[in-house]
């Protein structure tokens, strides 16, 4: 079994909150990182990532029904940003030189955030490649 950075792991099943710590902030492309369910319950976050029970169903919701947002914008961590795509099962934001990756699979939701440090396709990249990895295993 190939982990998403290409690293052979026993047949161990992984936490979530090692997804979002191993798989999305130590790549240093994500500095904020969530994972929630499709009902919009929070499984796994980095530190610091604070996202209120609304802001996690607006999230779910929209992951869900991607059109929904187009033109109205999405709020992470109380701050609203822009859509700049959304197609299942991908969804692009950002506000100013922040941003967020967001990818459904077919149990979850992952959410990756960059700031100015960070270049929106490195953060894209990291989120969407976990997000491949969990679809191929069945998650």
């Amino acid at each position: 079994l190939m982990d998403p950075c290409g690293i052979r792991q026993k047949k161990t099943k992984m936490s979530w909150q090692s997804y979002v710590d191993d798989q999305l902030i130590a790549t240093g492309h994500v500095q904020k990182a969530a994972i929630i369910g499709l009902d919009g319950s929070l499984w796994a976050t980095s530190a610091g990532f604070n996202l209120p029970a609304p802001e996690l169903s607006a999230i779910a919701g929209a992951a869900s029904n991607p059109a929904s947002i187009l033109g109205g914008g999405l709020n992470i961590e109380g701050q609203k940003y822009m859509v700049l795509r959304a197609e299942d099962p991908i969804i692009y934001v950002r506000k100013g030189s922040d941003g967020a990756c967001i990818s459904k699979t077919g149990q979850c939701i992952l959410i990756g955030w960059y700031g100015e440090k960070v270049q929106a396709g490195q953060c894209n990249q990291a989120v969407e490649k976990l997000a491949d990895y969990l679809r191929e295993n069945g998650y």
